[in-house]
């Protein structure tokens, strides 16, 4: 651990808090007021762990101070806690210190953070939605001011360090919400240190035995590892001295992957401590851009690459601003990651965007914020907030091209359709094929660090609704979801004209234009909404025409026809139902009908088909699924294992018009039987008829009605 945090750790009295402050901080006569009041106001208040609560915030000014010698953040990490947990108000701290620093501590306040007492269990189905609230109130009331977030993560981070204080279940769900609520956050805002420490911390509490096991790895073979290090820096020195590098000007630092960072690596990878390639790393730190690339050059001559690993991240920052050249080199029959970045890019990689504040002049690439101020126009619900942003915040990254040249920073496992949405929204909506490195490929494509993808649009735009769980970033999903919502009300207006013209169409035609319908939409999905337009209508008619078409009304009521799940509403006899093969509609799916004389072809409402019909205005019809007669079931079957046999007991359950759900098929060990989990409904409510008609072709192991299944 870092001696600045341990040290902050282990402070736990006022006198020693406010001297380390002072060791970090230029202390201004505003500032010495402001500890004064912030230790009154909290007199009487303490931690968990016994100490004076004013520790804490003067603590938490000391960590800001190492990201910001600014005043105003300083004095905002002192008063953090006062407006929500003493009788001070947001006016008096206005009054008292002006509006900056009370527009910061509002923006803390309002994050409102769910409090140790009140945080769900681990189990508990609130759990997502809680971390959901926090993450949004976090990143919304940040949107004017960035420092609010830089502040909020200097008090978790202390909060973290002095955890152990803490029962061990609110250790855990503490430790839960930081590493989904605040890291990533520290990653996007590009401030490694904070997001660093707040994984290991948060590692140590959740999975304390593997954190065990790494730690004492790392413990165990400290020495040798020391000495690989001493013997690749000394030969990397040499190799840059040999190349007449000026050594006054750079330095080499070794390092350890973090724990956490460590532990990652071994899941995604299924592999070992001894198997992690780069868990020896060293950073060469150079003056100039140009540097970056002569080391590289000079080390690549001297060692052999993983060209595979190799990223430049120099001439294509992150969004957060990183700039860094990663490699990955043999030497001596190990593997070394080497990151070469100039002291300016080691600035902005250790402290993101304070970096910004902490250095006033020479800092060149400015952090990306776009996407904090975007969020301002997001709609979606809390949950789906929290999983997109979230997902966009904290995946690896990679960098694809243009056929211009032009580059695109996307998370790792993103398609060729996540890319043509970061073109342009007008890109990905009208988007019918790709080229990858001038191969044509399927928009669904996963797309590879250095890819180049060129995107061929169409004159109109897509609605791929069933993409949206297929595409990987927040931007992707959400034009997604708004163009599917636009083309289902499109849909729903002009299926509700075609139906109430199909009603009249022996009397007026286009009747929805001759008289005014209000909410179109509506017909198609309430039936008592349809039949009150028809009435509607039908009362202008008879107002306005003649006695042929007053007793035309008169003889053409609606009626229902049912046909097995399905029901139709219309004033034409329908003698049957069937569904197109171009869309498959399943039950339950939403769904149209065209009427096709005396029958009704069904089609899922989404479809490409359908969408051009209905746009003719073809003749359509009411229908809905009907749940009337269905039951729902659900069993576990024994099947041989041999080729063919699912598919011939649901070809089998098909005969009795059973509609499936879902089906999980596996073998157990190395059993020559495979089990099948496999939830239906089917218009029968006597289970033990239904049981013995599954009998006849499968070996029943355990078979229940769904409803009795939730009523016990």
């Amino acid at each position: 651990m870092d001696p600045f945090i341990q040290k902050i750790q282990s402070v736990n009295d006022l006198d020693a808090a406010i001297n380390f402050l002072k060791s970090e901080a230029i202390i201004t006569p505003k500032l010495e007021e402001i500890i004064a009041f912030t230790i009154e106001a909290h007199k009487g208040q303490y931690r968990k762990s016994g100490e004076p609560y004013a520790v804490h915030p003067i603590l938490v000014a000391t960590v800001a101070s190492r990201f910001s010698k600014d005043e105003d953040i300083i004095a905002t990490a002192l008063l953090h806690d006062v407006v929500e947990d003493t009788k001070y108000s947001l006016e008096f701290v206005s009054n008292k210190w002006g509006e900056d620093i009370a527009h910061m501590v509002d923006g803390l306040t309002k994050i409102d953070e769910i409090r140790e007492t009140e945080l769900p269990p681990s189990d508990s189905s609130t759990k997502l939605i809680s971390s959901a609230m926090t993450f949004r109130k976090m990143l919304i009331a940040s949107i004017d001011d960035v420092r609010v977030l830089v502040v909020k993560l200097c008090d978790r981070l202390h909060n973290m360090l002095t955890l152990s204080a803490l029962p061990e279940n609110k250790q855990q769900r503490i430790a839960e919400e930081t590493l989904v609520v605040y890291v990533p956050i520290a990653h996007r805002l590009g401030i490694s240190t904070v997001k660093n420490h707040l994984e290991d911390l948060a590692f140590f509490y959740l999975y304390p035995s593997e954190y065990e096991k790494i730690d004492n790895f790392i413990k165990e073979h400290q020495h040798s590892m020391q000495l690989t290090f001493n013997k690749f820096i000394s030969s990397t020195t040499k190799v840059l001295e040999k190349n007449e590098i000026d050594l006054n000007k750079v330095q080499i630092f070794s390092r350890i992957k973090h724990y956490y960072s460590i532990y990652l690596k071994m899941q995604r990878k299924g592999v070992s401590m001894d198997e992690v390639l780069d868990l020896f790393a060293i950073r060469i730190l150079v003056e100039k851009d140009i540097d970056c690339y002569k080391v590289l050059g000079y080390l690549h001559l001297e060692y052999k690459p993983l060209i595979s690993r190799f990223k430049d991240y120099v001439s294509n920052p992150k969004e957060n601003g990183y700039q860094t050249i990663h490699t990955t080199v043999f030497s001596n029959s190990k593997i070394y990651e080497v990151q070469i970045r100039t002291f300016e890019m080691n600035k902005v990689a250790e402290y993101g965007i304070a970096a910004h504040w902490m250095y006033k002049t020479g800092v060149k690439q400015q952090p990306n914020l776009n996407w904090l101020k975007s969020l301002e126009f997001s709609n979606d619900n809390v949950e789906e907030f929290y999983a997109n942003t979230k997902e966009d915040l904290y995946s690896e990254e990679i960098v694809v091209y243009s056929p211009q040249g032009d580059t695109f920073n996307l998370p790792r496992s993103s398609t060729a359709y996540d890319f043509a949405y970061a073109v342009h929204t007008d890109v990905g909506k009208n988007a019918i094929e790709c080229y990858i490195n001038k191969v044509k490929k399927p928009l669904l494509t996963e797309l590879h660090s250095s890819d180049i993808v060129a995107i061929k649009t169409g004159d109109q735009a897509m609605a791929r609704c069933s993409w949206i769980d297929m595409v990987k970033t927040s931007r992707a999903k959400k034009q997604i979801r708004m163009l599917c919502s636009q083309r289902v009300k499109e849909i729903d207006e002009l299926t509700g004209r075609n139906i109430i013209n199909t009603v009249f169409t022996k009397i007026i035609p286009d009747v929805a234009d001759r008289y005014k319908v209000d909410s179109l939409h509506k017909i198609p999905l309430i039936i008592d909404y349809f039949k009150h337009v028809k009435h509607q209508i039908e009362k202008n008619i008879i107002k306005y025409q003649g006695i042929v078409a007053r007793f035309k009304i008169y003889t053409s009521k609606i009626k229902k026809f049912k046909f097995d799940n399905m029901l139709v509403y219309s004033n034409f006899s329908i003698s049957s139902v069937s569904f197109d093969h171009c869309c498959h509609p399943k039950f339950g799916d939403e769904i149209v009908a065209f009427k096709e004389g005396h029958k009704a072809v069904i089609h899922h409402k989404m479809c490409d088909k359908a969408y051009k019909k209905i746009v003719s205005n073809e003749e359509m019809l009411f229908c809905k699924w009907t749940k009337d007669t269905l039951y729902k079931y659900k069993m576990v079957v024994s099947l041989p294992n041999t080729k063919g046999e699912l598919a011939r007991l649901l070809i089998y359950m098909s005969q009795y018009e059973g509609y499936i759900l879902s089906v999980e098929y596996g073998r157990e060990n190395h059993s020559y039987r495979q089990y099948c989990d496999i939830e239906f409904e089917l218009n029968n409510s006597n289970i033990e008829e239904v049981r013995k008609i599954i009998e006849k072709k499968a070996k029943v192991i355990e078979f229940f009605s769904k409803k009795d299944a939730y009523n016990k």
